[in-house]
């Protein structure tokens, strides 16, 4: 059977530039009998703090990976927020969603360690309190399509979530959802003499109609104006190595039942094998390494707006103290708010149904903090 999301998501007008997002014509409302299921790590700084980022970003995406699994499509509306993500759905997908939503609960408390909260929430629950969720399709490359949200509904979601209501609870401990393409192969992105700065801004209380014009020029001074512009990953791809530094996670979210080790040592012969054919460049079994790390850029999701625009760019000294500036006196007289995070390196958390399809998509955040710091130095 069709997954009825995504019969509303194909039918979605797909705008062709990012900068669309600070257009409200260009977005639709979600039906009315929707739900918004959204998911955090509690402490998320910690764990990254701790070193633990990469499993922080594994289990923000495992939401993601594991509905598009469930659900058989890859058209479903998300956001990834670095520490959790939110999604809507169609009320007859709703059992899928929770109990796949419930098992990658389980899954990350159980094999990553952290503690997953999440929730399924009404559209209507949110629309009640005066919140709306707006949603519009813009194309990332002619295979991959990204999502935007504003009208505070899905940020009211992950506030209510955050106070216990509409909890989505954990199934039995061992379950876990179908985690098949989820991966973290690529090595961190460390562009030379510069730094990755993620950054979110909201409109603040004096912003009235000038907040798409603020947001602009902060695309302008970040390198983002343009549609294929500004990407912290380089066009040719992004670095590899080996071994893979978050090998042992994926081996975690493989699905299949044997012992970990095996699945580790399985791993570890499966990613030599591709380090040999991304290093030579060598087209095996009709996979070409070189379009396969170009789609993979193409695909990052670096740039994005739920309530506000989040950004991860690449910037050298001058120009980061040029955007600090401006957020300063944007801030100062009240048409924004703000948080930034600087840190020396970027990560990717992966889905890829198949290598053999452009399809693949990539989840970017900063090392140091990224978008979970971004967002508690905002609140401070």
């Amino acid at each position: 059977m069709q997954a009825e999301t995504a019969l509303f998501t194909r039918d979605l007008p797909v705008q062709s530039e990012f900068r669309t997002v600070l257009d409200e014509a260009a977005y639709q409302p979600a039906p009315a009998d929707w739900l918004i299921g959204v998911t955090d790590v509690v402490g998320s700084r910690k764990a990254i703090a701790d070193g633990r980022y990469k499993a922080v970003n594994m289990a923000g995406v495992a939401m993601i990976s594991g509905l598009m699994n469930a659900l058989g499509t890859q058209d479903i509306p998300f956001i990834f927020g670095g520490d959790g993500a939110a999604i809507i759905c169609a009320p007859a997908d709703r059992e899928v969603v929770a109990r796949t939503m419930a098992d990658t609960v389980a899954w990350v408390g159980d094999d990553l360690g952290l503690t997953l909260r999440a929730a399924l929430v009404p559209v209507s629950a949110v629309r009640a309190e005066g919140f709306d969720v707006l949603v519009q399709a813009t194309r990332v490359s002619e295979a991959v399509n990204n999502y935007a949200f504003r009208g505070g509904g899905v940020s009211r979601a992950e506030a209510l979530m955050k106070e216990g209501k509409f909890a989505v609870e954990p199934s039995a401990a061992g379950s876990k959802p179908d985690l098949t393409g989820l991966s973290c192969r690529w090595s961190p992105i460390k562009p030379e003499g510069e730094s990755i700065v993620s950054i979110i801004i909201e409109a603040g209380e004096r912003a009235g109609t000038q907040f798409p014009t603020i947001a602009a020029r902060l695309l302008e001074l970040a390198g983002m104006a343009l549609h294929d512009t500004g990407s912290p990953m380089p066009r040719e791809g992004p670095p590899v190595s080996w071994p893979p530094e978050g090998l042992e996670l994926e081996a975690r979210a493989m699905p299949d039942d044997r012992s970990l080790a095996r699945r580790k040592m399985s791993l570890y012969l499966g990613t030599l094998f591709a380090w040999f054919v991304f290093r030579t460049g060598l087209s095996v079994a009709g996979f070409n390494p070189k379009r396969y790390k170009e789609f993979t850029s193409l695909n990052t999701d670096y740039r994005k707006f739920q309530d506000g625009l989040r950004i991860t760019v690449s910037l050298g000294d001058a120009r980061l103290k040029e955007l600090t500036k401006f957020l300063e006196a944007e801030r100062a007289a009240k048409n924004l708010r703000y948080g930034i995070c600087v840190q020396d390196s970027a990560i990717l958390t992966c889905y890829v149904p198949s290598v053999n399809s452009d399809s693949h998509f990539h989840f970017l955040d900063g090392a140091g903090g990224g978008y979970a710091q971004a967002a508690e130095n905002m609140k401070a």
